[in-house]
């Protein structure tokens, strides 16, 4: 009968120690391997969860663009007493060419501004205009609410003007009146690349084309001394384009009509 081995008492420690060494290096092997299986499912597997998902389209952040209208957050204030607006907006150059020496100064200085500024925002009748009507509100702008506006209007000067001409005929108070004339021109897109010579309806198809609900029947180009004056485009109350026939039919005539851009 053959024996046993006899392990010796002071071999026992040693032989602990290379088992745990071995069990041990087992472990990290297999952890090891599984790792590399879990990353490889990882890459495999589709994405889920809600970190991974692309986000709507309709909710990335859109580029801010020069010429696009800004974004209305309150309602538009209803004014009364007429049938729709016209927004006047006044190509500055001509403005400063025609005019000459009787020019504003801050419109037509050093550093004024060299496309299209709001001359005014006008109630209409269907035939005719109401102009200096009586109001409740006072006529003279205090100059805080007046300085508000000076990214709207090229001058001071001009903005109360046009109150006390075209913003007494509107049922709107002095503010709510200032508030509509902004909002109706940042509904308007102004089409980029106009200058130089051109007709009244290039002008006119231009801003159709940036202006999505504008017709050829809802905006009227004016030119004075051979000069594009104006853009004059119409809106119902609540600032949707409308048509304005009898706006459309004083509209300029001449074949083409200078654009100055200095």
């Amino acid at each position: 009968m053959p024996r046993r081995p006899v392990i010796r008492p002071s071999v026992l420690p040693a032989l602990f120690r290379v088992s745990a060494l071995v069990t041990l290096t087992l472990a990290v092997a297999t952890c090891s391997q599984d790792g590399q299986q879990n990353e490889q499912a990882s890459q495999t597997a589709p994405h889920t969860g809600i970190l991974q998902a692309p986000l709507p389209s309709a909710e990335k952040p859109s580029a801010t663009v020069p010429g696009l209208p800004r974004k209305q957050a309150s309602p538009v204030p209803l004014g009364s007493g007429f049938d729709f607006y016209v927004l006047s907006l006044s190509w500055s150059p001509s403005y400063c060419a025609i005019e000459g020496k009787r020019a504003d100064r801050r419109q037509c200085g050093r550093g004024g501004p060299k496309g299209f500024v709001v001359h005014g925002l006008w109630p209409q009748y269907h035939k005719g205009y109401p102009a200096n009507c009586r109001s409740s509100e006072p006529e003279r702008v205090p100059q805080q609410l007046l300085s508000a506006q000076r990214d709207v209007f090229p001058s001071d000067g001009l903005a109360a003007h046009e109150w006390r001409k075209h913003g007494t005929c509107s049922g709107l108070s002095q503010a709510d009146y200032y508030k509509v004339t902004r909002m109706a021109r940042d509904k308007v897109r102004v089409p980029r690349g106009l200058g130089g010579t051109v007709s009244a309806p290039e002008t006119e198809n231009a801003f159709v084309t940036a202006n999505k609900g504008l017709t050829r029947e809802s905006i009227a180009v004016a030119c004075e001394l051979n000069h594009l004056s104006e853009v004059q485009i119409c809106f119902d109350k609540a600032l949707n384009f409308t048509n304005c026939p009898e706006v459309d039919r004083k509209g300029c005539r001449a074949g083409r009509v200078l654009m100055p851009t200095n």
